[in-house]
């Protein structure tokens, strides 16, 4: 591509509305330009590089025999209603009605329609397994779209399923596909861990995430210094925890005005927040409960699910947690409480701790379990960096990671619902064995940026750069210049090569400061050397150059 009669630009400033580094230098290099919240427009430089990666997908797919197919983004309301997950997503998926009436919603994923299309193709245990796939955009109305490409409303995603008779085929599958995702990664150059996480509205026996590791990663990765614990914070289990030896001291009533916060104890009382109880008010299946931490932990709303069997758990809003605990938020506490209270077990241990007296402006302290009543213990918080590793005692380090890819065991939960069913070798009707498995390709390129680039630009990797080879003539002006750059160009481009050849009329400074941004692997410059028949050979990540002859740089590529 020669620049001069082509579609580019670049920005010399930042973009003012991007967070994240990858979002600002896709912006500044051309490859990308906001169109709405959460919405882009992929440029023709930007599409190159997307299209790269989706042709590295495509390959590994198509190596493990996954045929590709395109399901429409426009979809009828009734497959989600069927599968009982329309609630599940709600605001989160894009409504629409026709004008008949009808109700069609733009589709967030497309476990339903896969499972409609395989009803046409499997009628036996002999029709199995098969594989499928598609690279399609897909909707969801995000509450906050944000980090460039990392979190948008708007995504191109490679979506596949499987279909077995039965689990040892879905092993089968779930290893297949699993080992064509490390491949693809690894060709692609990330940095990344694979997690167990929570199945999430997909649902489902196991769900794994493939993350890439960056510092502005949404997600907490949780890893062991001393083994190979990789999980998802939301369902690391928290190691057991030590008994208190203190003596148990007698419960008193203290005046705490205005200190409805831990920090407000702290900087008031002096006390410090492990030595503190917050009592949180949840509505679990639309029943209310309270749940005991820590001052300074958190709690895991995914884990009080999991201990209710997976019901909906929502936070009790401000008006009812003041009904519920009669006191102004920031006062709640154990001890005469109306509903159901759930400690975490690290509660359990403590001693003389301090808690709200279900009284605006008023705490007990040397409060101990046994002055209140309890329905149950639990693991329902969020462990913390250097916790004990409930494996193996060491440290638990966290690791910020973008979610770049996921693969779930279904089971037979779409198949039941979708009604996919299969006759046995006994003629008895059996539900199908599902997989899903999806990637980004736009967070993968996310991904790559936030991991290479430095403070002149992005460093691409190789095999996804936009071109890979760039000729920079310096001086437009000087005829030589022009014709050893111009017959560098044809002889790569016909060698095979794509070839980025900057033939602007520009200050050479400008052209320089361009390369950089959109981080072309390799560069030969054509400038004063080639009065003694050289060209300067520069390396985009190490950033070393050479001058070398025309012929050996015909050579070295």
């Amino acid at each position: 591509m020669k620049l001069s009669n082509s579609y580019f630009f670049t920005k010399k400033e930042d973009a003012k509305d991007e967070e994240a580094i990858s979002g600002n230098l896709l912006v500044r290099s051309g490859m990308i330009k906001k169109a709405g919240s959460g919405i882009y427009i992929f440029l023709p430089l930007g599409l190159k590089v997307l299209r790269k990666i989706e042709n590295i997908v495509r390959e590994e797919m198509n190596n493990i025999d996954s045929q590709e197919l395109v399901m429409p983004s426009l979809l009828p309301e009734d497959y989600y209603i069927d599968s009982g997950r329309r609630d599940v997503f709600g605001d989160d998926m894009f409504s629409l009605h026709d004008r008949a009436g009808r109700n069609y919603v733009l589709g967030p994923t497309h476990e339903e329609l896969f499972a409609d299309v395989c009803r046409d193709v499997i009628q036996s245990y002999k029709d199995m397994p098969i594989s499928l796939y598609q690279m399609a955009n897909k909707y969801r109305d995000e509450t906050r779209p944000r980090y460039g490409l990392i979190r948008t409303r708007e995504f191109v995603m490679k979506d596949a399923y499987t279909f077995d008779k039965d689990l040892d085929g879905l092993d089968i599958a779930y290893n297949k596909m699993f080992e064509a995702y490390k491949k693809i990664f690894d060709r692609i150059g990330l940095d990344y861990k694979i997690v167990r996480a929570a199945t999430g509205a997909m649902g489902g026996l196991l769900s794994e995430e493939f993350q890439a590791i960056t510092d502005i990663g949404e997600d907490i990765v949780v890893t062991c210094e001393s083994c190979d614990l990789a999980t998802n914070i939301e369902i690391c289990p928290c190691s057991k925890e030590t008994v208190s030896d203190e003596e148990e001291l007698a419960i008193e009533e203290i005046h705490t005005p205005n200190c409805g916060t831990i920090a407000d104890i702290e900087n008031n009382y002096h006390i410090p927040a492990e030595k503190l109880c917050k009592t949180m008010i949840y509505k679990v299946d639309g029943k209310f409960y309270a749940f005991m931490v820590r001052g300074d932990r958190e709690v895991n709303e995914y884990k009080i699910s999991q201990l209710f069997g997976g019901k909906n758990v929502e936070m009790a809003t401000l008006e009812e947690d003041e009904e519920v605990t009669g006191a102004a938020v920031g006062f709640a506490g154990p001890i005469g409480l109306s509903v159901p209270v759930i400690i975490d077990t690290e509660v359990l241990g403590m001693k003389n701790f301090v808690v709200g007296a279900n009284k605006t402006d008023y705490h007990f302290t040397n409060v101990n379990v046994k002055d209140f009543k309890y329905e149950n213990v639990a693991d329902i918080r969020n462990v913390c960096e250097d916790d004990v590793c409930p494996n193996c005692g060491g440290k638990l380090v966290f690791k910020h990671g973008i979610e770049v890819g996921n693969t779930f065991k279904l089971g037979t939960k779409y198949s039941e619902s979708m009604g996919l069913y299969y006759a046995d070798e006994n003629n008895e009707l059996k539900p199908v064995y599902m997989g899903s498995y999806g990637i980004g390709p736009a967070r993968i390129l996310a991904s790559v940026i936030e991991q290479n680039h430095d403070d002149n630009g992005i460093i691409f990797p190789e095999i996804i750069a936009p071109f890979d080879l760039e000729i920079v003539i310096v001086d437009m002006k000087n005829e030589e210049q022009v014709k050893v750059g111009f017959e560098l160009y044809e002889y790569f481009t016909k060698k095979g090569l794509d070839v980025l050849l900057d033939d602007r009329d520009i200050r050479a400074g400008g052209k320089f400061k361009d390369a950089d941004l959109i981080g072309v692997p390799k560069r030969i410059v054509v400038g004063r050397g080639i009065a003694e028949n050289k060209v300067e050979l520069k390396d985009r990540k190490t950033g070393e150059s050479a001058e070398i002859s025309i012929e050996e740089i015909k050579e070295t590529f």
